[in-house]
């Protein structure tokens, strides 16, 4: 089971975050380490897939989308993000095990050129784990959401299927026993 769903606040819009594509020809900068602490980092990962958890429960997506920065709001309205997570919905997906389980980070926050912190991970919880990507963004001294992508993979490697057995040959006839010879009369 795979399934992928995105709500991205338009990051190539233009002023999402003071720069347009068109002005000034800046070096992009490398992404560099956040400084946030283990606390602080699974207090994000946890409250925002636990509110899109409720929010998919709830089928209510208002608190997800105040709980987000102004870009994410400006571009995602509380039908909108209904409609994005529709299949998470239709097939009840449950986020719940994440305000237990704890989260493997494949790519530690990290600051973007655009100052946003961007962090990827998964639950590993079975069957399937859930995989996230978030981006929030700094906003009065707070992260806030600015981006979320959650999908589902299956937990741990798949052994492959094994291919079909043929049905087993008709079996070979059996070798004629040796004929018994007649036993010699007793003299």
């Amino acid at each position: 089971m795979r399934l992928r769903v995105w709500a991205l606040a338009a990051l190539l819009a233009a002023g999402a975050m003071g720069g347009g594509l068109a002005q000034d020809a800046k070096p992009t900068q490398e992404p560099k380490p956040a400084q946030i602490d283990r606390n602080g980092v699974l207090i994000l990962i946890r409250s925002s897939l636990l509110a899109l958890d409720q929010a998919n429960k709830s089928g209510n997506y208002t608190v997800l989308r105040d709980l987000g920065a102004p870009g994410f709001q400006a571009a995602n309205t509380a039908a909108r993000l209904g409609e994005i997570f529709a299949s998470l919905r239709r097939d009840k997906i449950d986020l719940s095990g994440v305000a237990v389980l704890d989260p493997q980070l494949t790519l530690l926050p990290q600051i973007e050129s655009s100052g946003m912190m961007r962090m990827t991970g998964f639950f590993p919880s079975a069957p399937a784990q859930v995989k996230f990507e978030l981006l929030y963004a700094p906003v009065d001294g707070q992260w806030k959401l600015f981006g979320i992508a959650v999908s589902l993979a299956q937990s741990g490697p798949v052994a492959p299927q094994p291919a079909p057995v043929a049905a087993p040959a008709a079996p070979a006839p059996a070798a004629p026993a040796p004929a018994k010879r007649p036993a010699k009369p007793k003299e």
